[in-house]
């Protein structure tokens, strides 16, 4: 709850300390006196527009300070969080407005944004009047406090949750049949290409092997002669074989002594001769290895030529071909494993929408029977604030389960009838604006703290109303205060007594500040002053005997 407003130089306000209680407080005073700038400046501190002009005349900047309590999982402590910024053990709101129109926030004397300012002051605060549209023109709003007279803001946020995983779903399935379809139009291809590499069946290194066999074909005819002209050198009469083989015939056939000193020679010879007998036999394999015939010289190139016709239509190393056939394989493997997830992808979808439509059903099923109670106890409020022939509706469209958003299928509005005959329709557009402070009075104690902020701020919702009337605003206000923070700003009597904190708002003249300096002030009333007040406020500028004993009556009736 707000516990401290301080302002420094705000429009007529040079200086002003506040400290507010629990309960009901109203502000009183004649017309012109400030209350309406001290509503102004508070508004400042909760995030709201600033404006050169706030500024007290011939200063530099204006200050405004608001403080408060908060309990524990307060959802303004959800934005702080949000905004990184320290709750702390007290919660300071602080707006510095410049005369140049340059504005700054602070939050625990940390600079903020004023986005981030205004959205924890909505959390801690609301503000209404005769003319306040807030909370009663946006229809998201309206579902929202529906939900919450109704205890469905966690089935709400449930909800919202299964309409995100079905959306999820959704855009999984989307994306998967998308890639499907881009694979699907190279399937026909890679169908075509397996086929025709498998028929090529193209090995690791068989580039190579063909072009070496190839070059060996096409010079085979020149090896082939070099070959043997190799070999006759190693065979036949005259040959160096021929005369070595002769030469170690007659070396063998010394016996004896001279057998022993041409061994070591012998033995040479016949390595040489072995040797030379080897490689006779290698030219023989090696000449016989060039024989080959024309067509598997073709053969051969056609195997090069459509071997290397792949690599290009494929853009790969001839290499790499076989590697192809894996990949292409794969691929193909993948889209079938693709279909197969197609359908997982899909029942998924149909089971997170299925879940969705039935939850959304379900509330919107809660929301309509939760509608009319809200009505009958709203209406029940109705007739002692002098609207005894309105009607409040709460008017609920519900869309088809198939076009539902996060919120569910309904859309929410506020309707009201403010006379009989007439059709019912928007609250915003049909009710004047002392009705529609009523109305939205009558609806804040029945949603009392099921929704609201902790402090309520009430401008001059009596206006337009005595008596009676103003005697039942009175009555709701101190009811709303049971479980809320309300201050009233209020010229009603009937309403001033019903406060627990009275503070009256005056305009002074400031001594040595001239003729036309003037500065709003605002004093803590106690239960004799308050009882002043509210004879002046019954009885105008004279106040009598009389105004005080009915003052009292009042303040009486209320104890």
């Amino acid at each position: 709850m707000l516990t401290a407003l301080s302002i420094r130089e705000i429009v007529l306000i040079d200086r002003l300390d506040l400290e507010f209680a629990e309960g009901l407080c109203v502000m009183t005073g004649e017309t012109g006196a400030g209350k309406s700038i001290l509503l102004d400046a508070f508004s400042l501190a909760l995030g709201a527009r600033g404006d050169a002009s706030l500024v007290r005349q011939g200063k530099e900047q204006g200050q405004v300070t608001a403080i408060f309590d908060l309990a524990a999982g307060h959802p303004a402590l959800a934005v702080l969080e949000e905004g990184g910024v320290d709750a702390g053990e007290h919660l300071i709101l602080r707006r510095v407005q410049s005369s140049d129109g340059r504005s700054r926030a602070f939050i625990n004397d940390e600079a903020v944004s004023v986005q981030l300012l205004r959205r924890v002051g909505e959390a801690l605060v609301e503000i209404h009047g005769q003319h306040d549209d807030r909370a009663m023109t946006d229809p998201a709003t309206h579902r929202k406090l529906l939900d919450a007279f109704a205890g469905l803001s966690k089935a709400a946020t449930r909800l919202a949750r299964d309409y995100q995983d079905w959306n999820d779903a959704q855009t999984a399935l989307s994306e998967h049949m998308a890639h499907i379809a881009k694979v699907r139009e190279n399937a026909d291809y890679l169908t075509h290409a397996l086929e025709e590499l498998r028929s090529a069946d193209p090995k690791q290194d068989e580039e190579e092997a063909l072009t070496q066999r190839r070059q060996l074909m096409m010079h085979a005819e020149k090896i082939s002669d070099d070959l043997a002209e190799a070999r006759s050198a190693l065979q036949g009469e005259g040959t160096m074989h021929a005369r070595l083989s002769a030469a170690l015939r007659k070396l063998e056939r010394h016996p004896g002594e001279a057998g022993k000193l041409l061994e070591s020679v012998t033995k040479s010879l016949e390595r040489v001769l072995i040797e030379m007998n080897e490689a006779r036999e290698q030219l023989d394999r090696a000449i016989a290895g060039t024989e080959f015939s024309a067509d598997e010289l073709e053969q051969a190139e056609e195997r090069l030529f459509s071997l290397r016709a792949l690599a290009r239509k494929h853009q790969v190393p001839v290499a790499d071909l076989a590697g192809l056939i894996g990949k292409f394989e794969a691929e193909l493997d993948a889209l079938d494993a693709d279909e197969r997830r197609l359908a997982g992808l899909r029942k998924a979808a149909e089971a997170a929408g299925e879940a969705y439509r039935a939850n959304a059903m379900a509330l919107s099923e809660k929301r309509r029977a939760a509608a009319l109670r809200l009505d009958e106890e709203v209406m029940a409020e109705l007739a002692p604030l002098k609207l005894e022939k309105a009607r409040f509706v709460t008017n609920i469209e519900t869309c088809d389960p198939q076009e539902g958003g996060p919120a569910g299928l309904d859309r929410v509005a506020f309707w009201v009838q403010t006379n009989p005959g007439t059709s019912a329709g928007p609250m915003m557009k049909l009710a004047s604006g002392g009705e529609l402070a009523r109305f939205l009075l009558a609806l804040k104690v029945v949603l009392a703290a099921r929704g609201s902020a902790p402090t309520l701020i009430f401008d001059e919702i009596d206006t337009g109303v005595g008596g009676a009337t103003a005697a039942a605003i009175g009555e709701r206000l101190a009811r709303l205060a049971l479980n809320l923070q309300v201050v009233a700003v209020t010229h009603a009597p009937q309403v001033a007594a019903h406060a627990q904190g009275h503070l009256r708002i005056s305009k002074e003249t400031i001594e040595g500040g001239g003729d036309d300096a003037v500065a709003t002030r605002v004093s803590p009333l106690d239960e004799a002053d308050r009882r002043e007040e509210i004879a002046r406020m019954l009885a105008g500028q004279t106040v009598t005997d009389e105004a005080r004993a009915a003052a009292e009556r009042l303040m009486g009736g209320q104890a």
